[in-house]
């Protein structure tokens, strides 16, 4: 049983270290795919195109509350009692994550009337777990030194999906000042699992003077798991032929939009802005909605042994007791449709250029204003809305454009995870080859297992000038 538990509770955390916090993309306007975070980013180039599948590739995840090495650690403590420790030093605002995203295929075009038009197709696969700490504790070390407590079945909370999206975007200069930005989504889910309106609890109570010395109560039990396209998926004769027909338009589909602003207050002061995925996906093909729900006792089991010459046959304690479960917390599937909320992501970010080229310096920066200074220092603000609070992230950045085809960003944030996450990357104009890598954590790749929260992006793109 412990073995078991301790895969289910640390399985997300170890896939996990390898959000969507993509603190180093947003407003680096020499990466094309900072327009999938700002719509509004002012691209310096007239015409780009991501090759395909390799346009971005985007990993994240993290523990908020245990590392890989607290557990797997050599030490002389037994790995028993580290878990027990990494148990206690958890909560239920602790969660697991993961998120993936691969650029399928990606343009984006300058019209006549100077508008920066884009369009493309991305797959991406989300996974959130919050900590079950009392469902943990019951587990791990039961509950007889936990008599009176009351075990809260509600903190069971995790969503986990994956999608193909398909998008288009325009991002318009309106004056001098201002720039706006819009992309319309169109989502077609490959498959989704969630369960996290969940309620109830479980008490154990000594009950004194009776033939069984505990009662064991299960109150307002309410527990629903919510899926979509896994019993097609898992069936079908063809898996992967069925999620590729689920991704081509052929799963249940959503719609969403992305906004973004930025907005130069003076020559040196920038504010930019966006909220992402505020949308839905309406989940009505092979749907599956699996509830339990009611109150129940249990005094203990009487046992009652007939006499062998009577030829009766012992009772089955096992089935009466499952019998009387089901009836008190009876369950159900259902098959009716649910809208599910997209997780909406915010940026803002306010910096300061500074740093003109010199005469006689090579810049192939193509004459645009949002890219006149060499460097660039800013403050920028991350949150993703989740089913139980939103995860929020403070960074201070630094840019600076090194050479002529050369620029790197790097970015120091405060988040769920740790205080001290540096982060880092670079893009490179080659000819018009555009290649860019960044990274998170860059601190803890010494020993990646200590990290709690570690993410990594890279992509090629070709960038096209009529200058």
């Amino acid at each position: 049983m412990r073995k078991l538990l301790c895969c289910l509770l640390f399985l997300p955390m170890g896939a996990g270290l390898v959000a969507q916090n993509k603190t180093i993309v947003f407003g680096y306007e020499d990466i094309p795919q900072s327009l999938l975070v700002n719509p509004a980013a002012d691209m310096p180039q007239d015409f780009h195109a991501g090759i395909p599948l390799l346009s971005q590739f985007y990993l994240h995840g993290g523990s908020s509350g245990v590392s890989a090495y607290d557990i797997f650690q050599e030490s002389s403590t037994d790995i028993n009692q580290r878990i027990t420790t990494a148990i206690n030093n958890m909560d239920f605002r602790d969660f697991f994550t993961v998120n993936q995203q691969l650029e399928i295929l990606s343009a984006g075009w300058r019209n006549k009337k100077g508008d920066y038009l884009s369009a493309g197709l991305y797959q991406e696969l989300d996974v959130l777990a919050y900590f079950p700490e009392d469902l943990a504790v019951l587990a791990w070390e039961g509950n007889r030194n936990y008599i009176g407590r009351s075990f809260d079945l509600g903190q069971l909370s995790i969503t986990s999906e994956v999608l193909m999206v398909y998008h288009v975007g325009i991002s318009r200069q309106f004056n001098k000042n201002l720039r706006v930005g819009a992309r319309a989504k169109l989502y077609s889910n490959i498959a989704h699992v969630s369960s996290t309106a969940n309620r109830g609890s479980f008490l154990t109570t000594e009950n004194p003077g009776t033939l069984n010395i505990y009662q064991h109560i299960i109150s307002n039990a309410d527990i629903e798991v919510r899926t979509s396209g896994i019993d097609a998926i898992s069936e079908a004769g063809s898996p992967g032929r069925e999620a590729t027909k689920r991704a081509l338009l052929g799963g249940n589909l959503g719609l969403g939009v992305d906004l973004g602003i930025s907005y130069d207050w003076d020559r040196n002061w920038t504010f930019d802005a966006s909220i992402l995925d505020l949308g839905f996906v309406y989940h009505s093909n092979d749907v599956k909605r699996y509830t339990a729900a009611g109150d129940y006792v249990l005094d203990g089991v009487e046992f009652i042994f007939p006499p062998l010459s009577d030829g009766q046959r012992t009772l089955d304690y096992y089935r009466n007791l499952t019998d009387d479960l089901d009836a008190s917390i009876p369950r159900d599937t259902l098959s009716n449709g649910y809208i599910q909320l997209r997780p909406t992501k915010i940026n803002a970010a306010l910096s300061y250029g500074f740093g003109t080229f010199g005469e006689g310096e090579e810049c192939n920066c193509l004459n645009k204003e949002s890219t006149r200074f060499r460097e660039r220092l800013g403050l920028q603000f991350f949150s993703v809305i989740r089913p139980r609070r939103p995860h929020m992230a403070l960074s201070a950045f630094y840019y600076r454009r090194l050479t002529g085809f050369l620029s790197a960003k790097v970015a120091y944030t405060v988040d769920e995870y740790s205080a001290s996450n540096l982060g880092g990357g670079f893009a490179a104009d080659i000819g018009p080859v555009n290649f860019y890598f960044t990274v998170d954590n860059i601190l803890r790749y010494g020993n990646v297992a200590r990290a709690k929260n570690v993410s990594l992006q890279v992509g090629l793109n070709l960038k096209l000038s009529s200058e």
